[in-house]
């Protein structure tokens, strides 16, 4: 028989593993009595647990949600886990300093075989760059938001970067998404009667929330799928780039390959590469291209020999520009 702490560690987890327990079923697991189950139940309780008792053929007992934290157990896979999502968190311009006292709060009740394992993978979290208009999103309205979604309630807000550029909008929250280091939130807007993504950190709630609606399904049905698609340029029901070339590249394709995004990097020798890449836009992608400091032969399409015709044209007139001092 386990001893007393033990045991109450593995009857913990038990009962964090799924909903409801009957007493028998803990007993036969535990390797004990029913009437020592109860014992221990009563000494979880002590501890701060909320086991609630529910009545039955053989009674059974369910964790509850409390107003406090207790000590959480955890195997040392799920607290290997949970210390390295708190890594790559630390990293967030939202919840970046909660997460990273969560860390340390973590590994420092760990023991030294689990928090030798943590500091051998250590994880760095590379933040995008940051500009001018990348303000962190708030938590509280990240919080409030979160509500509306949950209670279909629809929501009026301010929106734009600044007070002097701000618009009202009514919208249906649909989502929180993330996407390259930006919060957004989707949503029907109620006056454009069509999908939108707003960026989070320009959002300025108003009260009081709106009447309740019934949630609209996005295209596709695919959230992920969907932002993704319209952040390609494209109608959201599907993730692919509008358009689409492919060049020969004068360099290697590890020097290629770094900068290529997502897109395909094929080499053809020492000093020559094929890349196929997407853009959201023909004159987009002959630019991308462009940033690459070497001759460009286009294999195609015919679309992308006119963007770059188009492209060569404006670069020769803004040389030809000169302005006063």
């Amino acid at each position: 028989m386990q001893k007393t702490s033990s045991r109450l560690l593995t009857l913990l987890s038990l009962l964090q593993t799924r909903r409801d327990w009957s007493g028998d079923d803990l007993a036969d697991r535990l390797d004990v009595t029913a009437r020592t189950v109860r014992r221990d139940i009563d000494r979880l309780r002590e501890l701060g647990y909320p086991i609630l008792t529910f009545k039955g053929p053989a009674g059974g007992y369910r964790l509850d949600a409390g107003s406090h934290l207790p000590p959480l157990p955890f195997d040392d896979d799920q607290a290997v886990a949970l210390a390295l999502a708190l890594q790559s968190a630390a990293t967030s311009t939202t919840i970046g300093q909660d997460a990273s006292r969560a860390l340390a709060t973590v590994r420092q009740v760990m023991p030294p075989r689990l928090r030798h394992r943590i500091d051998l993978l250590r994880v760095t979290a590379v933040r995008p760059p940051e500009n001018d208009d990348a303000a962190p999103a708030d938590s509280r309205i990240l919080i409030d938001l979160g509500n509306v979604i949950h209670t279909h309630a629809e929501l009026r807000f301010d929106y734009g970067h600044d007070r002097a550029t701000e618009h009202p909008r009514r919208t249906q929250p649909h989502h929180l998404i993330t996407w390259r280091g930006h919060w957004y939130l989707l949503a029907w807007d109620l006056d454009r009667e069509d999908w939108r993504t707003f960026r989070v950190d320009r959002i300025r709630p108003r009260t009081p929330t709106g009447p309740r609606f019934t949630p609209r399904e996005v295209p596709g049905g695919d959230v992920s799928a969907y932002v993704t698609g319209r952040f390609r340029g494209t109608d959201g029901t599907h993730t692919d780039w509008p358009c689409h070339g492919e060049v020969i590249l004068g360099l290697p394709a590890t020097a290629v390959a770094p900068f290529a995004q997502d897109g395909t990097v094929e080499a053809l020798g020492p000093a020559r590469c094929r890349l196929t890449l997407g853009s959201w836009s023909w004159t987009g992608l002959a630019a991308a291209l462009g940033r690459f400091d070497t001759d460009i032969e286009v294999i195609g399409p015919r679309e992308l020999n006119d963007a770059f015709a188009q492209l060569a044209t404006r670069y020769a007139n803004a040389a030809r520009t000169t302005t006063s001092p």
